[in-house]
């Protein structure tokens, strides 16, 4: 797992330039609620927690009975926390854009990471005849998922940092909930290409997550319009 772990590395050591470069140049007179050690201690308890909770579940439904963490676990632990913390204080309104880039590019190189894992990491896809499919190392050409979820995110990626650049107030003001709406989206359909165990009918516990996510997208994205409205 020693290229994992260097990939691991390469994901925080991006995103955490690539945050630090949009916040200059796009978020420098914008206070970040990081500047509060509860919303912090808040985010991070939810994201670890999250992770390990359906990272965990995920690996003792398919009959694997050791920890594991999840990426899609982390981002829904992170808001539940993020958003108890602003119910507590009473903060409204987005709180998470200057964090955007660097979660888009962290999931982008992090996924590199499980795809060089290979078979060990349980990242990997369903049986293809597509000519890209990809041979783990057990004779069976698989779907590289792990890239199409990168590829995902990396678009996402340029098109949120042009969106910056244009000065859009969409992006600006919702480009956190733009984010989760479209991770979500893109993780549920690249979950039909995974050998997960299903929960209800063919849905695995992280198609599950994604509904959530998406959810919560719209929910919070059409309160925010309305606030707006009724300033």
């Amino acid at each position: 797992m020693g290229i994992h772990f260097f990939f691991d590395i390469l994901a925080w050591t991006s995103a955490w330039a690539i945050g630090r470069f949009v916040t200059r140049r796009y978020f420098a007179s914008a206070r970040t609620p990081l500047s509060n050690p509860g919303y912090f201690i808040a985010l991070a308890v939810g994201a670890i927690a999250g992770a390990l909770l359906f990272g965990s579940l995920n690996l003792s439904l398919a009959g694997f009975w050791q920890i594991g963490h999840s990426i899609a676990g982390a981002v829904a632990g992170g808001i539940v926390g993020v958003e108890l913390f602003k119910l507590a204080t009473g903060l409204r309104g987005s709180t998470g854009g200057q964090f955007v880039a660097s979660l888009a590019l962290g999931i982008a190189v992090g996924r590199l990471g499980c795809f060089f894992a290979g078979l060990p990491d349980y990242t990997y896809g369903t049986p293809t005849r597509l000519p890209w499919g990809v041979n783990f190392g057990d004779s069976i050409e698989r779907h590289p998922v792990q890239l199409y979820e990168s590829a995902a995110m990396l678009a996402f990626l340029i098109l949120y940092v042009r969106g910056l650049e244009a000065d859009s107030q969409l992006v600006r003001r919702q480009g956190f909930y733009l984010f989760v709406g479209w991770y979500g989206v893109q993780r549920f359909l690249w979950e039909f290409l995974k050998p997960y165990p299903p929960v209800i009918g063919p849905l695995n516990i992280f198609h599950l997550i994604c509904i959530a996510l998406v959810g919560y997208s719209a929910f919070m994205m059409r309160q925010q319009n309305e606030l707006r409205a009724a300033l």
